[in-house]
């Protein structure tokens, strides 16, 4: 690993952060944010859409007052990590599984970091939809929390057949590369849209946060989801949704007010989770990391009393 930049000032996470760029098995570039301080274990943070490390330094701050340590991607075609296409702006990825190459270049990344054990999985959005991927197929945590997953995307029943179609035909026409229609364009979504009727908090703070961050760091900014990126992130959907939920302790949390994900899916998906916790807040949106004060501290309490407890089953807290 090498050393790569971490925006402190802006991430406003813990006194103790660093950043390094890590290499996927098919030579994609990738970033990690890593606040190392925590005696009862590690996060795994796998961000959203759009998302970057520096958007959850607050995240580390308040797992960090709770006792755990924090680790952040930048998935491939957003943040720093390698840009995909020559609009650096639009959201891509080639095939939905390539970020699953993600995932394990950061687990291999761990032994070398000597962070405390056991692990956790946090994940929101497009995170949870790789998470749960990447916990079926042998991620080695022993919880997972998930906030927003996109286990499904929200849209109207009479769009979804015309949504599969025309992102389908885009990919055979070669026009796949092209923003799908009603996203952002080329800029991030908070620097477009005003707060008052955003869908992503109800917090003005931390809405006029995130514009901040990437207003202050353009490189960090992503704009809207391509056509090939929407068809792909359909396609991954299809093929989780049959599948079993995992022996795995995990709790959700869904906002009330949520809009931009699926509410039915989440819904669907707990309800045959073995075990599993869905906690719905009232009147929160898409970032419930992100919402009130009051909220995020409900949310963090939870979280953070849900790990301890799945990880005092764990024989060993030794440090790997």
């Amino acid at each position: 690993m090498l050393d790569a930049p971490l925006f402190h000032d802006l991430a406003d996470g813990p006194a103790k952060g660093s950043a390094y760029w890590l290499t996927a098995g098919d030579g994609r570039r990738l970033r990690i944010g890593v606040w190392p301080e925590g005696e009862r274990g590690t996060v795994l943070l796998f961000p959203g859409r759009t998302e970057y490390v520096e958007k959850y330094g607050r995240a580390a701050r308040d797992l960090r007052a709770r006792g755990f340590a924090t680790v952040v991607v930048d998935w491939r075609g957003q943040g720093l990590a390698d840009r995909l296409l020559p609009d650096r702006a639009v959201g891509f990825v080639e095939r939905f599984t390539d970020y699953q190459h993600d995932v394990a270049a950061v687990v291999t990344a761990l032994p070398a970091l000597a962070l405390p054990r056991p692990l956790f999985l946090l994940s929101h959005s497009m995170g949870g939809c790789i998470g749960l991927r990447a916990i079926m197929t042998g991620l080695k945590v022993e919880a997972a929390c998930f906030s927003g997953p996109m286990w499904d995307i929200e849209l109207p029943a009479l769009m979804r057949p015309a949504a599969w179609a025309l992102t389908y035909a885009s990919r055979k026409v070669g026009l796949g590369a092209r923003y799908a229609p009603g996203s952002s364009g080329q800029a991030a979504y908070p620097e477009t849209a005003p707060f008052d009727g955003n869908e992503l908090t109800t917090d003005r703070e931390m809405y006029a946060w995130m514009r901040r961050q990437t207003e202050a760091e353009p490189a960090l900014s992503l704009g809207g989801p391509s056509l090939h990126w929407v068809h792909e992130a359909l396609c991954e959907i299809r093929a989780l949704r049959p599948l079993p939920s995992p022996a795995l302790p995990a709790l959700t949390f869904v906002g009330s007010d949520e809009t931009i994900v699926a509410p039915a899916a989440i819904e669907e998906r707990m309800a045959r989770w073995p075990g599993g916790v869905l906690n719905r807040v009232a009147g929160a949106r898409h970032e419930v990391m992100m919402e009130t004060p009051e909220r995020r501290a409900l949310f963090f309490d939870t979280v953070a009393a849900f790990f301890d407890a799945a990880g005092s089953k764990v024989p060993s807290r030794a440090t790997a």
